[in-house]
């Protein structure tokens, strides 16, 4: 645990955090991020490529159907996560919550891993798997906006959108290593040893993954924003999860609902991106007479654009820190309702096409997954702010964006429309634009609830004697 101490800095009471300490807890949220995101994503990307056959082989064409609606299972219960491990952060700290959470995740992930197929136990093995994949949910709900609220609470205020970029920066590495150590295996492996025990590898390989980012989250100390709240009114730390949610519904109302709109436009291009493409591109696609891709392309694809978006994503979050917020959301929203319909056009017009429609999926993607992280956390107070963004959060990624592949798989299915996902996007523009609108710029403002905060590595160097020992009160001149 780190011993170091915000202290407060002589003009206008601004807290003086180390920049050490701002990076420390950066990296540890980000690679628990990191290992929460691989467990949570590479059941999607074995899901039309070995899990279908594996535990619903009976199904027919229902099949890949069937095992994207286990993985929405997951955003049922994730409400529940949000509802328990927010406030539950709110009361007895980030850190400790944020340990749990990353602990939770990778157990689930190896004992997955573990289940027998249906040839084997019948029945049982789906509902193992159902069973499972809510735990993942469970921890999911209190993990990303856990760690949102940590990078943010530790962020200076003029850097916060650099720093808060990193978190999705490890989101984007935990999805792009699902992909492709399941890549790898592909290439590698015989179907009959894939469908018989190659799948298992990749979440066997969520431990050690898991291990890192418990130990890293549990060496940091509790952020300046929560401590400057233990320290004015310890009080508020055992305020009821109905209280709280009196205050959001009552005095943080357009917060929140500036706050869902968001996530719906991020999240909608997230999983539709990451979560249905692939089913669509291996699938959908051939399935209805058009040019798809095997599973080996269609990953690579996949890899592809992950790390296009890893070139790109701080960079956006450090320029949000000079142009705003609002001018990259904007853009994003903009992006999707132009091009959301025309990118899934490609997707349907053979291998340059889908190329290019998975680049403009991507950047539309990366202008909220930069910014996002930084806006959502500067919505609501110290006091309710896990709490509140958990709730939030996981409700609205509940209802709309986590249920968006099994709602298009069922809508491309019934009707014979392959447009489906593009309508989705547009639809996720429209609200990601609205929600702009009303935003109030956050770049560079103190969070609600805290002092303003800066980096030691922000100060100006302090003034030095003849000898060169920095001096505590310099000479003012006269």
């Amino acid at each position: 645990m780190d011993s170091h101490r915000t202290r407060p800095s002589a003009p206008h009471g601004t807290v003086v955090e180390d920049e050490r300490t701002i990076r420390r807890a950066t990296t540890a949220a980000t690679l628990g991020n990191v290992a929460e995101w691989y467990d949570f994503g590479i059941y999607s990307y074995l899901a039309a490529i070995a899990l279908d056959r594996v535990f619903f082989p009976e199904a027919g064409d229902w099949a890949t159907v069937f095992t994207l609606g286990t993985f929405a299972a997951a955003f049922l219960v994730r409400p529940l996560g949000g509802f328990v491990l927010g406030p539950l952060g709110d009361r007895i700290g980030r850190t400790r919550v944020l340990a749990a959470t990353v602990l939770l995740m990778a157990v689930a992930t190896v004992l997955l891993g573990l289940v027998p197929g249906y040839g084997t136990i019948g029945i049982a093995a789906p509902l193992l798997v159902l069973f499972i994949r809510m735990l993942q949910g469970f921890s999911a709900g209190g993990e990303y906006t856990g760690a949102l609220t940590l990078v943010a609470e530790y962020a200076p205020d003029r850097r916060r959108g650099f720093f808060g970029s990193w978190l999705e920066f490890g989101t984007l590495v935990g999805y792009t290593l699902g992909a492709g150590v399941c890549a790898v295996l592909i290439a590698v492996l015989p179907e009959d040893d894939l469908l018989s025990w190659g799948w298992r590898i990749p979440f066997m390989l969520a431990l050690p993954v898991g291990v890192v980012g418990i130990y890293l989250r549990i060496r940091l100390e509790e952020t300046p924003a929560f401590r400057q709240l233990m320290e004015r009114s310890p009080a508020m730390v055992t305020m009821s999860l109905r209280r709280a949610c009196h205050i959001l519904v009552t005095r943080y109302r357009s917060a929140a609902l500036i706050a869902g709109g968001l996530v719906i436009a991020w999240n909608v291009t997230n999983y539709v991106l990451t979560n249905y493409v692939p089913t669509y591109l291996t699938g959908t696609l051939p399935g209805h007479g058009h040019h798809g891709t095997s599973e080996t392309v269609s990953t690579t694809l996949q890899v592809g654009v992950m790390l296009a978006m890893l070139c790109v994503v701080v960079f956006l979050g450090g320029l949000s820190d000079r142009i705003g917020r609002k001018p990259i959301l904007a853009t994003g929203s903009l992006a999707l309702v132009l091009l959301g319909l025309p990118s899934v056009w490609l997707l349907q017009s053979g291998p340059w096409g889908q190329v290019a429609g998975l680049l403009i999926m991507g950047f539309t993607l990366v202008c909220f997954a930069a910014v996002t992280p930084s806006t959502l956390p500067a919505l609501f107070p110290t006091f309710i702010r896990y709490g509140s963004l958990a709730i939030i959060f996981n409700i609205f990624v509940s209802a709309f964006a986590g249920t968006a592949p099994t709602v298009i798989g069922v809508a491309v299915t019934a009707t014979g429309n392959l447009d489906w996902p593009g309508y989705y996007l547009i639809g996720a523009g429209v609200i990601g634009l609205l929600s702009t609108v009303f935003l109030k710029e956050p770049a560079g403002e103190p969070l609600a609830g805290a002092a303003p905060l800066t980096s030691s590595a922000d100060l100006p160097s302090p003034e030095l004697s003849e000898t060169g020992v920095p001096l505590e009160n310099p000479p003012t001149g006269r």
